[in-house]
């Protein structure tokens, strides 16, 4: 039964605090997610054309078994500097992997690709990923176009002049015996997104005269559809961020990064495409009942990764004169 004091948000999650850097007028920003004094973690890297940091130690095997904080940035590989500005906060706050008499906070990042949207040359780096830790917070924090999802957008395969604004979309789900698990998604994809229950085009490419969201696996399986597409569709990646309170092993945050690309799969059409670097994180903060079921959390985490994605395009707003959902429905 759900919590009646949920927000529906990621920070649901006890230890989890979400903070956005968001430059609208030059369309992009970031997105942290903090994790208190540490939380195991994982990551599954599905899209073919990814910006990554820091993702090596989070696989079994490797030393660091804890993360301090995510960050989710626009700005393309650019954007990967921005996590030392998160690295900086922390330090700060003297929270990180002790190292002698050092301490060295672990932040793995991943970027989505915005430059088409962005004003050229602004993309966030050390200054911006402060400022979003500084502007974190564990209340709920806005949707749409914000943070790392300023300057995102989807149904892109028949070019950006027939794109829909995107951004960042939350949920999270109460499992019960004081488990939870939430999701934090930056949508900025290259194909449609779906209602994952009835399969309705919820966003994608817009008709010649912008009335109907036309099905981007359709487009991409006609024949008379096909090199009409401009390259601007390849700029894409869908970043997201899992979490729960369950003590969950580094093995387990791995699999559940794994089993939460099934949410993308369920909502965005296609997914990991040769043009998207989609990346999944998933954090467990160790703090709720050592009793829960693995299989109800794993299914859990592909509805609520599912629901970030389609409130996403839900919550977006118009940027740059690129319509949300929102204003085209007017």
């Amino acid at each position: 039964m759900c919590d009646a004091t949920m927000i529906k948000s990621i920070t649901d999650v006890p230890g989890i605090s979400v903070g956005h850097y968001t430059d609208i007028e030059s369309g992009t920003g970031c997105t942290v997610v903090l994790c208190g004094n540490g939380a195991v973690a994982g990551v599954d890297v599905r899209g073919s054309a990814p910006g990554t940091r820091e993702t090596d130690l989070l696989r079994p095997g490797n030393l660091v078994q804890e993360v301090h904080g995510l960050l989710l940035g626009g700005g393309s590989a650019f954007g990967l500097d921005a996590a030392g500005g998160v690295m900086k906060y922390l330090e700060e706050k003297k929270v990180g992997f002790s190292a002698g008499k050092n301490i060295v906070p672990i932040v793995p990042a991943a970027i989505l690709f915005d430059l088409g949207v962005a004003t050229c040359g602004i993309r966030p780096g050390i200054q911006e990923g402060y400022q979003a830790c500084v502007n974190a917070s564990s209340e709920q924090q806005a949707q749409g176009s914000v943070g790392a999802g300023t300057g995102a957008t989807v149904g892109k395969m028949l070019g950006m002049q027939r794109a829909v604004k995107s951004g960042i979309g939350m949920s999270s789900l109460d499992l019960g015996n004081g488990i939870l698990v939430g999701a934090i998604v930056a949508v900025n994809a290259v194909g449609s997104i779906h209602d994952p229950t009835t399969g309705a085009v919820v966003a994608g490419p817009r008709s010649e005269n912008g009335d109907v969201f036309e099905d981007s696996v359709k487009i991409a399986l006609s024949l008379e559809e096909q090199g009409t597409a401009s390259e601007e569709q390849g700029f894409n990646t869908t970043l997201a961020v899992v979490a729960t309170n369950a003590p969950v092993s580094k093995e387990q945050a791995n699999k559940i990064a794994s089993i939460a690309h099934d949410g993308f799969a369920l909502a965005i059409r296609p997914t990991h495409t040769m043009a998207d670097g989609d990346v999944v994180f998933a954090v467990g903060t160790g703090m709720g009942s050592s009793a829960f079921e693995f299989q109800k959390l794993l299914t859990a985490s592909v509805h609520v990764t599912a629901e970030a994605i389609v409130n996403a395009v839900k919550f977006a707003t118009e940027v740059k004169g690129i319509a949300s959902v929102k204003e085209l429905a007017k």
